[in-house]
């Protein structure tokens, strides 16, 4: 790849971001996604740092000005009415909540990581704007370690929570969901996208009915709390937020702000973190709180350990493995694994922001090697297939959404050869 090659790619990455740029927050993709979503604005975050700080701060600034007082981010806020999204805020019910509609659920914790970043490439004129957002942050991560955590990993209360809405991880506890009394609705995502890459029907009547229930308990997470049918301690919740605690702590430090609580938090998810871990499967793994079975599933999530800090050499076999068994790196699913589907979401494809995590965490625990191989393969993607919103592993397809806001926002953090983090 020439210089001039990356170079065009870096400014189609910043045209995307421009062009979902609904001001002050970022769409994922248009028409597929017309809302602001909570960990896809930390990565555009991310993204806008690199030629914008002043933009980036004011998309995590947005984020949280949807925060409920009881500290939760939503996973969506509705800024603006999009009647033909579905489920949107008539459906989710949370009126009286927040101070902007949004949906009941969060998403993955990864405002603090970002917000570090974003802080670091500017300290001056980033030091009053993280010493506003720092208090935020610290109330979400504490409603994450008072309403989902089992044996202190943490847990997802609906696939959507976990940001892998169809993984073979749930399926499990979502067959032991009866969806009766849904009733009918029109979905969005299939009229934009191929049917057979997205979640299926039956997968997407059980995720209205726990929407639905969150509504009937008016969101009020001590009821909801009183008798969880779907509740499942998740490696990229885990992960995610053990890594979040660590930044969040470092920039506490920095702004002369006690730390001791968060310092405590990420003692106990280093604990939960062991939790995860699946002897038999020779894995970090989902476990369903409600059944207590495994979800015997590799997945990239398995991979975002190394993101957390925590290093645990038996999983580098695995990651090589699993490498191996795609021609594209990382499958989102084991390819040798019985669900594997190279097309279908999350049960296959590869997803870029998925492996810069997994790619940044090995490097920063010394595994160059394989870091490396994480970063020139997201790369390689990129440059033959376009900033996609997820890739066929097998074939390198391009597959979901198209100019997608975290794909050309980790091409201009990490991916890019003009990124700054280490090759």
């Amino acid at each position: 790849m020439t210089t001039m090659d990356h170079i065009a790619l870096d400014e189609q990455a910043r045209a995307i971001l421009r062009a979902n740029d609904r001001g002050g927050y970022t769409l994922p993709t248009a028409g597929l996604y017309p809302y602001q979503w909570n960990w896809d604005s930390a990565f555009a975050a991310w993204g806008f740092a690199a030629f914008d700080v002043d933009r980036a701060w004011t998309e995590l600034e947005t984020l949280f000005s949807g925060q409920w007082p009881n500290g939760m981010v939503p996973h969506i806020l509705f800024h603006k009415a999009d009647p033909g999204y579905f489920p949107g805020p008539d459906v989710w019910g949370t009126e009286g909540h927040g101070p902007i509609p949004s949906s009941g659920i969060s998403q993955p914790p990864v405002a603090a990581s970002f917000a570090r970043r974003i802080y670091e490439a500017d300290p001056v004129a980033g030091r009053a704007r993280m010493a506003a957002l720092l208090p935020k942050i610290v109330e979400s991560h504490r409603w994450f370690m008072e309403w989902r955590t089992d044996r202190d990993a943490v847990c997802i209360t609906h696939p959507w929570e976990s940001g892998r809405d169809n993984a073979p991880d749930w399926d499990g506890a979502m067959a032991a969901l009866n969806p009766e009394g849904v009733g009918t609705y029109t979905r969005r995502d299939t009229s934009h996208v191929d049917p057979s890459m997205r979640p299926t029907k039956e997968d997407y009547d059980r995720y209205i009915w726990l929407v639905q229930r969150g509504r009937r308990l008016g969101w009020d997470e001590a009821r909801m709390a009183e008798d969880r049918p779907f509740f499942v301690a998740d490696p990229t919740m885990t992960f995610t937020l053990l890594r979040s605690n660590r930044d969040l702590a470092e920039m506490a430090g920095v702004l002369g702000v006690n730390r001791r609580e968060i310092d405590g938090w990420t003692v106990r998810l280093e604990a939960g973190a062991d939790t995860l871990w699946n002897e038999a499967l020779g894995s970090y793994d989902s476990r369903d709180v409600v059944s207590g079975e495994w979800g015997q599933s590799i997945s990239n999530a398995s991979f975002l350990c190394w993101w957390g800090g925590v290093d645990n050499p038996r999983m580098l076999p695995v990651l090589r493995r699993v490498m191996n068994a795609a021609p594209h790196a990382i499958a989102s699913y084991d390819p040798e694994g019985p669900k594997f589907d190279a097309r279908r979401y999350w049960r296959g494809p590869v997803w870029g922001m998925m492996n810069t995590l997994a790619g940044i965490g090995l490097a920063d625990c010394g595994h160059a090697e394989e870091a490396d191989r994480v970063r020139a393969a997201t790369r390689r993607l990129i440059e033959v297939n376009g900033f996609a919103e997820y890739f066929d592993p097998m074939t390198g397809a391009p597959a979901g959404g198209h100019n997608f806001t975290w794909t050309a926002a980790i091409w201009l953090g990490w991916a890019s050869p003009s990124a700054g983090e280490a090759v």
